[in-house]
């Protein structure tokens, strides 16, 4: 019989566990998606950008042809992630390039968590790679995004197939924080949220304004 205990469940993220890997975020590879909004996919981004920096988690950022073809990065992404390294590529399987899978290994972390344009090609592929060699992944699906609903519905299927864990932007954030009990981090999970989690954000500031309340009792 199985005993219950207040402990997380291992599949849960935590910050110090988990490398975030951001693909592609690019203009002219945001052109062409048809399964988001871009607003609401670039909402998310930055989301789960200022979440990471915030939470302290190791962030691999990488673009594709980023001079000949597809352009600059979201700037929420630039704006968020002001050091380190951008590395460009022409591989569309990023997981091909020996700068990501060497950055990967000198992190030493075994779960990656996936988020990019586009979700057939960007992101299935490191996703599929990474899965054989012997990581755990996870994919933002909602800081992805494709040409149509069923180019981006059919890869996070087959990563699903794969053994991959989907999850959304804000559901990343909030799985990184779990206890609204833990100060330090308080204060940056609730200003993310008020700025960038729609009507959710719009509650915490609602709920603040009126009657000075806020999640957890604090």
């Amino acid at each position: 019989m199985a005993t219950a205990s207040p402990a997380p469940g291992k599949t849960l993220l935590t910050p110090k566990d988990h490398t975030l890997i951001l693909i592609d975020h690019q203009s002219q590879m945001a052109f062409a998606v048809r399964s988001i909004d871009i607003g609401s996919l670039r909402t998310n981004t930055v989301l789960v950008s200022k979440a990471a920096v915030g939470f302290g988690v190791s962030t691999i950022v990488t673009t594709v042809a980023e001079k000949s073809f597809s352009g600059p990065l979201f700037p929420e992404i630039t704006e968020t992630f002001t050091s380190g390294p951008v590395y460009d590529r022409t591989s569309m399987n990023a997981w091909e390039d020996s700068q990501i899978t060497n950055r990967v290994n000198e992190i030493g972390k075994d779960r990656l968590v996936f988020a990019g344009l586009w979700t057939s090609v960007c992101i299935v592929g490191p996703v599929l790679s990474a899965i054989e060699q012997g990581f755990e992944a996870y994919v933002i699906t909602d800081a992805c995004g494709d040409v149509s609903d069923e180019a981006h519905e059919r890869a996070v299927a087959r990563m699903i197939q794969a053994g991959a864990r989907p999850m959304t932007s804000l559901q990343y954030m909030l799985e990184l924080q779990r206890d609204w009990a833990r100060g330090e981090t308080y204060a940056l999970t609730t200003g993310i949220a008020r700025e960038h989690a729609g009507g959710y954000g719009i509650g915490i500031q609602y709920a603040k304004t009126m009657f000075g309340a806020q999640e957890g009792g604090h």
